[in-house]
């Protein structure tokens, strides 16, 4: 071993000993040291090459040498209070909006996805004079207490509190297996019912006096099970909250810079007339590095500051962030990334869907771009999740050298999200072992004892499967 280095069992010690035992490892039973990364792969501490088909926070690829660059030149030079006039922060901020539409022109720039919905929470409050929020079930919106207050994904599960009374849930529009399904429904029917739901919200506010602040939702959410909504859901939504005197949030720190393919937004999917009052940034931003900010309207931005209080971040938009963000939209659009995420996230669906023909396990396949999903099912009918099936196939790819997870409320769902850089080659080698392992599971199908972990959790598969089958992954 190098001179210096930890072996991977004295580093899990010392993380045992001084790291919170709250935060989490992936693999929980064997989890893995990575020591270095490149484009998209991973390697471990013996050398062992990973196929990242996990990580959305290093954006354009691991380590990018330009990335890299700009923020090593910079630090060279010079990194600082924000509060400081740089030319670094102004013209980032010119770039930025630029990719927005016109109405959408003024930034805060803060150091996480859950900093800037904390902080547009302020703004939507402050210039409303409203209170209450409306969020989407399943969302997740950040680890700070105002918006684990606002995340179903934390507040009604272990360790929550529930939500507070300001809080109204709606029904995310999971047209697979929400609250209305595909199975009755045409899409259009689908998107005015779930919009329907978020207007009723709205009059439930105003009649119990607390009046809608913001509606709050990802443009594609992600915790719930990649869970794309159904066309002209988000244009009714917004219509109803602001008719309600609320302004309406998207929150793009998964989905932004350029996943979806077709749009550098993932709110633009849902049509060029959609138009959020503010959006939030955040993991892609910096490819790694904290960096991340609010985008808003003018309007709001000057309702913000008319209150007298002055607002200032001390490292948000710094020079080093700022030039690492420019470095960040300089790869993605000279190395064309939206239109690899658009042609290998097309390949990708159309692999899945023939995976589908041939493997009752799948029940669903969406998204677009590198954001996609597959729900895996026990029974293609009641669409009961398997649970367990989805733990085992991410414990397979473990051993064959490809990382990928899977979340939704039933935590079936294999949650594709990779760095915009995976090539077709990639794209041929996840499908491949997928592939492989869900004819394993066909041959050695049959009923054991045992638990199945998920990430550090552990669960036992329902009991109402007709096959009742545990695939052990430890």
């Amino acid at each position: 071993m190098e001179k210096g280095k930890l072996d991977k069992q004295e580093t899990l010690s010392l993380r045992k000993k001084h790291i919170g035992p709250s935060c989490k490892l992936f693999f929980k039973s064997d989890p893995l040291k990575i020591v270095r990364a490149s484009g998209s792969y991973m390697y471990d501490e013996e050398g062992n090459r990973y196929l990242d088909c996990i990580n959305n926070v290093c954006h354009v690829g691991h380590c990018h040498p330009h990335v890299v660059s700009a923020a090593t030149q910079q630090m060279a030079v010079l990194n600082t209070n924000s509060r400081f006039l740089h030319d670094n922060l102004v013209l980032y901020a010119e770039r930025l909006t630029a990719l927005f539409p016109p109405k959408l022109s003024v930034c805060f720039f803060v150091n996480s996805g859950s900093e800037a919905n904390d902080l547009a929470l302020r703004l939507a409050r402050t210039h409303t004079g409203h209170r209450d929020v409306i969020t989407l079930d399943h969302a997740y919106h950040g680890h700070v207490t105002s918006l684990i207050d606002i995340s179903p994904y934390k507040f009604n599960h272990p360790g929550g509190d529930g939500k507070p009374d300001w809080v109204h849930v709606a029904p995310v529009a999971d047209i697979y297996r929400g609250k209305y399904t595909d199975k009755d429904y045409t899409i259009e029917q689908l998107s005015e019912k779930y919009a329907d739901e978020v207007k009723m919200l709205c009059q439930k506010s105003s009649k119990e006096g607390g009046r809608v602040c913001i509606f709050y939702a990802e443009s594609m959410q992600s915790c719930g099970g990649q869970i794309v909504f159904p066309p002209g859901y988000l244009r009714q939504v917004y219509k109803h909250v602001r008719e309600a005197g609320g302004v309406c949030l998207a929150d793009e720190v998964q989905v932004g810079f350029g996943r979806v393919g077709s749009h550098m937004w993932a709110f633009q999917t849902q049509g060029d007339d959609i138009v959020p009052d503010i959006v939030t940034l955040g993991k892609p931003m910096g490819n790694g590095h904290p960096v991340s900010a609010v985008v808003t309207t003018r309007e709001i931005a000057e309702s913000f500051g008319a209150t007298g209080m002055e607002y200032f971040n001390t490292f948000g938009g710094n020079p080093v962030s700022a030039a690492v963000a420019n470095a960040v939209l300089d790869v993605i659009e000279n190395e064309k990334l939206r239109e690899n995420a658009t042609e290998i996230g097309n390949f990708l669906m159309q692999e899945f869907r023939q995976l589908q023909k041939k493997h009752e396990l799948i029940g669903d396949v969406r998204g677009q771009g590198m954001f996609l999903g597959v729900d895996l099912v026990k029974d293609r009918e009641t669409r009961e999740p398997a649970t367990a099936e989805a733990a085992y196939i991410n414990k397979r790819l473990k051993e064959n050298y490809v990382l990928l997870s899977a979340d939704g409320p039933y935590r079936n769902v294999l949650k594709f999200k990779s760095p915009l850089v995976f090539s077709l080659e990639n794209a041929k080698e996840l499908v491949s072992k997928v592939d492989s392992i869900m004819e394993e599971m066909k041959q050695v199908e049959h009923c054991v004892n045992g638990v199945v972990e998920q990430n550090g959790a552990t669960e036992k598969p329902s009991s109402k499967s007709k096959k009742h089958t545990q695939w052990i992954t430890k």
